[in-house]
């Protein structure tokens, strides 16, 4: 048996590496135990899968493998987003399972596991799903498979969300970047369907994304940012290679910075659809997101970085908007789970309410919080876990990285060092490499150039004694 493990967002490896027919049973049976013992054999599991090679094909043989257990397995009739898929979790009080591997190379494909609340596994269920892998689970002859539409579900729901009439007066040409992701037949179908017009590309699945990263964001995104450039009074959009992340372009081709988005629907949520709730965001996200929360009366809940704890959090406050700098978010009145399709929509619910330009309302959101946030991240690859321990501690235990003086410190994931302009970083490990992620935010690109500077001299001195 390969080293299967569940992580952030289930298990991927690469195809006909580890990621095999072998290998895809013993999860699945792992997963089925799982179920079984939670729930009995009567709970419904849902299948779906992205655009990626072979997910049709292991998403059926994991379906197959179900119904040998003695459960019912509503099949998807074709490519699916995960948020799609997740909405139906909750629509029919059913698991699911996802064939994705969302952003990574097109190498890769992954199994998600998604419980009956729609949002991501938590480490508590993954740690019981691998804790069954290996086992042999004994079969059922009273399962069965059926070959399901979820696309119906999904679509009345996001009616009930989203003022299209709306949109329709927005007076602005609208590019969808398919990027050949599982998001194609659904976020320009629901368009069709209200015949609101739009230019597109990319519009046809591939299992090798272009030949790019399936990530809606640049360079991923070159294609749609020049057709933006070139087209006038234009915005554009596109989502990763399973639908959950999303990616705007402004009228000018600059790529709009998730949080950016997040602290805009905060006002467009909370004034234009009189919504109301917390924001929860990962302690990686900008202040900036903590600035427009605060100005507008919103209470913030904090989460370690990954949309799990931001799915966590959704489903135990009130949620106005939960989101994440990497590119999902949802609402309070959804699904715990990211949904970039969702995100598509509401952006240009907020621009036919305001009735201005995102570079517009760009520029008010930098006036009304009164200062530039600028952000970048080091990826700091060392030789070892032991080595990435050493520096991670060194900056726990610091008061000051060389004259920066740390003002307070946040242990949620990692650590974050605050200091007294506002300024901050983050250090946590990747979980996955020896490998330390350090994010940075400052008021300009120049402070964050210095602040660069100062955060390598420090554990380099690390490195060195």
């Amino acid at each position: 048996m390969a080293n299967i493990k569940f992580g952030t967002d289930g298990w991927r490896a690469v195809v006909g590496q580890e990621f095999t027919n072998e290998n895809v049973i013993i999860a699945t049976k792992a997963i089925a135990k799982y179920i079984e013992e939670e729930f009995g054999l009567e709970k419904k599991i849902l299948i779906g899968y992205d655009p990626r090679n072979m997910a049709k094909e292991f998403g059926t043989l994991c379906a197959e493998e179900l119904s040998k257990k003695g459960f019912t397995v509503l099949l998807s009739d074709k490519i699916i987003p995960t948020p799609v898929l997740a909405y139906n979790a909750k629509y029919y009080n059913a698991c699911a399972i996802m064939f994705t591997a969302s952003h990574n190379p097109p190498e890769y494909l992954g199994l998600k596991f998604i419980p009956d609340y729609a949002g991501p596994a938590t480490d508590d269920i993954t740690k019981k799903i691998t804790s069954y892998l290996g086992m042999d689970i004994k079969n059922n002859a009273n399962g069965k498979i059926e070959i399901t539409d979820f696309s119906e579900n999904y679509f009345n729901r996001i009616k009930e969300i989203i003022d299209f009439n709306k949109i329709k007066t927005l007076d602005k040409t609208i590019i969808f970047d398919g990027l050949h992701s599982a998001t194609i037949g659904y976020f320009d179908k629901l368009l069709d369907e209200y015949d609101i017009k739009y230019n597109s590309l990319n519009m046809n699945h591939d299992i090798n994304f272009g030949g790019k990263m399936p990530e809606p964001k640049p360079p991923y995104i070159d294609d749609l940012i020049e057709k933006v450039k070139e087209t006038k009074n234009s915005i554009g959009f596109a989502n990763d290679g399973d639908g959950d992340r999303f990616g705007v372009v402004d009228e000018t081709g600059k790529w709009v910075l998730p949080d950016e988005i997040i602290a805009m629907l905060i006002m467009h949520l909370k004034n234009n659809k009189h919504q109301d709730g917390v924001l929860v965001k990962t302690v990686g996200s900008s202040n900036l997101l903590n600035k427009i929360a605060q100005l507008n009366e919103v209470n913030i809940v904090e989460t370690a970085v990954g949309f799990k704890h931001v799915g966590s959090a959704m489903r135990e406050f009130k949620t106005l908007i939960g989101g994440e700098d990497s590119g999902g978010l949802s609402t309070g009145f959804h699904i715990p789970e990211k949904d970039g399709i969702l995100a598509n929509l509401l952006i240009l619910e907020m621009l036919a309410y305001e009735n201005k330009s995102l570079t517009q309302m760009l520029e008010d959101l930098y006036n009304l919080a009164g200062k530039k946030y600028v952000k970048d991240r080091i990826d700091l690859k060392l030789e070892n876990d032991n080595i990435s321990k050493k520096i991670l501690d060194n900056f726990k235990n610091t008061n000051s990285v060389e004259d920066l003086i740390v003002k307070s410190k946040n242990k949620k994931d990692g650590v974050k060092l605050l200091f007294n302009d506002e300024s901050w970083i983050l250090v946590r490990p990747s979980g996955t490499e020896p490998l330390l992620r350090i994010y940075i935010e400052a008021e300009s690109k120049k402070q964050i150039s210095e602040m660069k500077e100062k955060i390598e001299t420090f554990y380099n001195k690390v490195l060195l004694g």
